[in-house]
């Protein structure tokens, strides 16, 4: 998923402020599975939630840059999946050069659970599949 770098991002410096990082990687999360018309969350019981992740902050992004964000599967468990997202610099909007920088990396862990309860549960049979594939 790719997205610009708007002036609401940046803190005074100019700088993307470190936690919309996290955000961005949110979003694509959500563009590339929630919302995925092959991706069966079962929505009125069943959710995903963070249940931890590890951020390294690589380099900065500054206000009008481009950015990519891409998502990996890692591993898909029955109550959860590890993710892998980096995001890249793929345009220097102060140069207005082109580029492929990573400037972020993120390993999130997923759990599953039961809306109501809080409790896991196993990730649907066609939802599985769909991680899977990616």
């Amino acid at each position: 998923m790719q997205i610009r770098v708007y002036y609401e991002d940046t803190d005074c410096g100019g700088i993307v402020y470190h936690a919309n990082y996290i955000k961005y990687c949110e979003r694509a999360r959500s563009e590339e599975f929630l919302f995925s018309e092959e991706f069966n969350s079962d929505e009125d019981k069943n959710i995903f939630v963070v249940k931890n992740l590890k951020a390294d902050f690589i380099a900065t992004s500054k206000l009008g840059d481009k950015l990519d964000i891409r998502t990996e599967v890692l591993k898909v468990k029955s109550v959860s999946v590890i993710l892998k997202q980096e995001i890249y610099k793929i345009f220097d909007y102060s140069s207005q050069m082109p580029r492929e920088d990573k400037i972020f990396e993120l390993e999130v862990k997923l759990a599953h659970i039961d809306i109501n309860t809080g409790k896991l549960v196993v990730i649907p049979k066609t939802s599985s599949r769909v991680l899977d594939a990616r």
